[in-house]
């Protein structure tokens, strides 16, 4: 008995000093390592990565910028049976241990002995790969492990159980790009949390471990094997039935790539965001959650791209048939699989499916598209293939099919507007959509051409080209404000001045008819867009004038040429400038700047910046109490087209300090979202004046070149045909008091359109299919007329006032200081021309 209670104190003393020296061993390893030691309290704070978005105006998915796939969620909003399955998966205990599971340790501890040393997997809490994930290399070291155990015992500390599993659930990787179990969730199924089926959770909740080998997608056999596993323990913890285990068992894995689904087709303005928000806040925009809201409405949006797509598409057809994009020789018995091998490479653009041409004959011919679908073509589908010659010749309509289509032939097909398919082909030529709100410059559609994939060049921004006629306004309203009034007589004859650069020192301008109409009233020469009277009008007030008069509307004083060319549109311009300069007809006379960014909020939805863009404002109490006349606007005014947010957002910036990047964007005045009194843009056009050059308009829509848009049936639109040289850019611009919209149509080689390629016919069909549905709805809008104008009867000839009873009479516009001139002026031609009147 004494032998025992002697061996029994020797045990207690040695256990004793066991767990002094384990304390003591404790004790020195957090002694060393401590100053290594992270500072876990930043992780109450923590900011996961997360993509930056960019919404419509209306919250539709525009696009997301980002290297990760993160959705934050609160741990609130985690469904058990997720929670469950990812506690059964790595950390049972979880809620039970101080973040260390020791015999956890004891166990990979006593591995590592049997692996002769060598360093294994296991032994890490939940709490632990926090610590490693957050803090820590993966490097497999024993120090690491030391750090990895304390920093978890402090993160234990600081944080509950439930923040901990949060950081965790939305930290992990989980495979192909994926961040977190809600990003992983929408990738890998296409659902939200609350979606998901128990065996998916388990399936996640498997991808933990390896998540670039075993995830839903890879290794499918292995992720089963896994994603059953845990289904076992989630039994076994009882987190779910035995009847529910069964079922999750018997389910397929059907996980397939979901990218998050872009609602609204505006790539060319999202790149536009992303390089001005990247500007402004640096790198971090991109990881840091914000959320753009721009002003793109997402319904014109759609109206716009499918408009500009269906206009190429339709000029391309006209045109002819340039022959297949490439040629692949197929074999005898060359199966389906081997024709959707032949297309590797090969995409859609633009709802025009690539496909190879597996049979062809006199009638029909099949076509095998990259999803492996036969499509058959008749006559009927390649009618419209004549071959293309030139951009002003076609050869004659193929009679055969196998004329057109060749066995191995890669070829695109689409479908039409009643869903059946034919042959179709990229177009060549290019075009661009600018549509903005005249009351503050708000973009509402934008479109920089015919497939952002094949063409990153914004040409509704960054294009210059010539407007043509579409530019005339701008000379008439200078015309109008130096006294001339839409019924003043100008000449429409030939014209020849010298000029050395032109064959034998002359220029000889023309009509687009090369016909000549002789005396006409202004009125008329607008609405056939006669370019011999534009000449002869801008000669008559003098280059310098107009120039410095079109600046008003935007215009750089450099970009205007100083020759009597610019009357035929000469200036090198965008759709976004132009779109911009009949937003000053449209809103009464006040020049806005084109914005394109509403808002940006961080990731807890508070607002770090909301535009404050100058306004029109024409029943604001400012600017009811303004006195100065119109007038120039302010010189950075026309420097640049869009603008940009400021340097501070939470601070406004006034307009005279914006800055510029390579593209050419201003700085938008912003605020942190107070109620500020509304920034008046300047006044650079007289309401008379205004309304008279926009009566033209209306007429060149109720009658001339613009006649085609008659067919919208709305009495408040007005607009202008634009053409330039050789036919080289096709134009329309059209407005009312809600939108002002630019329409641009050409090739990026500044090469010919072709003959008869006229903005009616190239552009202005675009710019209806647009309208159409922008204004579809909407109350008419136009301005009212402003006082100090007249209704007064003229002869049609002379232009002049004339009585009721004239049989030759009309009514025409005038200001009222006009009249008295002009009828004492046809009271004068009428005593010279029968001097017996005075009499």
């Amino acid at each position: 008995m004494r032998i025992l209670k002697r061996l029994l104190r020797w045990a207690l003393i040695l256990a004793f000093s066991g767990f002094l020296l384990a304390v003591l061993a404790v004790g020195v390893a957090y002694w060393l390592v401590a100053p290594r030691l992270p500072q876990v309290a930043q992780l109450k704070d923590y900011h996961m990565q997360v993509p930056l978005r960019v919404e419509s105006a209306d919250g539709k998915l525009i696009a997301s910028f980002g290297e990760t796939r993160r959705i934050p969620v609160a741990i609130a909003n985690v469904p058990d049976n997720l929670k469950h399955a990812v506690l059964s998966a790595e950390d049972a205990d979880f809620y039970h241990h101080p973040g260390v599971d020791w015999r956890g340790i004891a166990r990979a501890g006593w591995h590592v002995i049997l692996a002769g040393g060598d360093k294994v997997q296991g032994g890490s809490t939940i709490t632990q790969q926090v610590a490693r994930n957050f803090f820590l290399s993966p490097q497999k070291l024993y120090s690491r492990k030391l750090i990895e155990i304390f920093t978890a015992l402090r993160i234990e500390q600081e944080l509950s159980k439930d923040q901990i599993l949060e950081l965790y659930l939305n930290k992990m990787f989980l495979g192909h790009r994926s961040y977190g179990v809600a990003a992983a969730s929408s990738y890998y199924y296409g659902k939200t949390l609350d979606q998901l089926t128990i065996a998916q959770s388990a399936a996640i909740a498997s991808t933990f471990q390896s998540p670039s080998v075993v995830n839903p997608l890879n290794n499918q056999a292995r992720l089963l094997a896994r994603r059953n596993w845990v289904l076992g323990e989630m039994l076994r913890h009882r987190y779910i039935t035995d009847a529910q285990y069964q079922a999750a068992l018997a389910e397929p894995n059907d996980a397939a790539p979901h990218e998050v689904p872009i609602q609204v087709d505006a790539p060319y303005l999202a790149e536009m965001v992303r390089r001005q928000v990247l500007d402004r806040l640096g790198n971090d925009a991109l990881t840091e959650g914000y959320v753009v809201k721009t002003t793109i409405q997402a319904a014109d949006q759609l109206a716009a791209t499918d408009a500009v797509r269906k206009g190429l598409i339709d000029y391309d057809m006209r045109h002819g048939w340039r022959g297949p994009e490439a040629h692949q020789d197929l074999a005898a018995d060359a199966s389906t699989q081997d024709c959707v091998h032949a297309l590797a490479g090969y995409t859609n653009v633009s709802g025009l499916e690539p496909g190879i041409v597996s049979a062809s004959s006199t009638d029909s011919a099949t076509v095998v598209t990259v999803d492996g679908q036969s499509v058959s073509l008749d006559r009927a589908a390649i009618a419209w293939a004549h071959p293309y010659i030139n951009e002003s010749r076609s050869g004659a309509a193929p009679a055969q099919v196998d004329t057109v289509l060749k066995r191995g032939d890669i070829v695109r097909v689409s479908r039409d507007d009643k869903g059946a398919w034919q042959l179709a082909q990229i177009p060549a030529v290019q075009g661009a959509l600018a549509s903005i709100r005249p009351e503050d410059g708000a973009i509402e559609a934008l479109v920089g051409g015919f497939n952002f994939t094949r063409s990153k060049f914004n040409r509704a921004v960054m294009a210059a080209r010539q407007p043509g006629s579409s530019f005339k306004p701008y000379l008439y309203s200078a015309a109008f404000d130096h006294g001339f009034t839409p019924a003043s007589i100008i000449n429409d004859a030939p014209l020849a001045l010298p000029d050395p650069s032109k064959p034998g020192g002359l220029w000889t301008p023309s009509n687009d008819d090369d016909k000549f109409a002789g005396p006409m009233r202004l009125r008329e020469a607008l609405v056939q867009s006669k370019n011999l009277v534009s000449i002869r009008l801008l000669d008559a007030i003098g280059i310098r004038y107009a120039r410095d008069f079109i600046t008003r509307f935007g215009f750089p004083l450099d970009a205007l040429p100083a020759n009597l060319s610019m009357a035929l549109g000469t200036a090198s311009t965008s759709p976004i400038n132009m779109a911009r300069g009949y937003a000053v007809f449209a809103n009464g006379g006040y020049l806005v700047t084109p914005y394109f960014i509403s808002e940006i909020d961080d990731r807890d939805g508070k607002a770090i910046y909301i535009a404050n863009p100058a306004r029109a404002c024409r029943e604001c109490q400012a600017r009811l109490l303004e006195n100065a006349p119109p007038g120039p606007p302010p010189a950075d005014m026309g420097k640049h087209t869009i603008n940009q947010i400021a340097d501070n957002a939470s601070a406004a910036t006034p307009a005279s300090a914006a800055s510029s990047d390579d593209s050419g964007v201003d700085t938008l005045p912003a605020n942190a979202g107070d109620a500020q009194a509304p920034v008046l843009a300047p006044h650079v056009l007289g309401p008379r004046t205004d309304f008279l050059v926009t009566s033209l308009m209306k007429d060149v829509i109720l009658r001339g070149t613009g006649f085609a848009a008659k067919s919208l049936d709305r009495a408040d639109l007005a607009g202008k045909t634009g053409t330039s040289n050789d036919f080289r850019d096709a134009w329309f611009l059209g407005f009312n008091g809600d939108v002002s919209t630019a329409v641009w149509v050409g090739f990026d080689n500044y090469g010919s359109l072709g003959h008869g390629e006229f903005g009616a016919k190239a552009a202005l069909p675009i710019w209806m299919d647009y309208m159409g549905t922008a204004l579809k709805g909407q109350p008419l809008n136009s301005l009212p007329m402003p006082p100090g104008i007249a209704t007064v009867p003229i002869n049609r000839d002379s232009g002049l006032p004339t009585t009721p009873d004239d049989p030759n009479s009309m009514n025409e516009f005038f200001k009222v200081e006009d009249v008295d001139r002009l009828r004492n002026q046809a009271t004068q031609q009428q005593e010279q021309q029968n001097p017996y009147n005075i009499f």
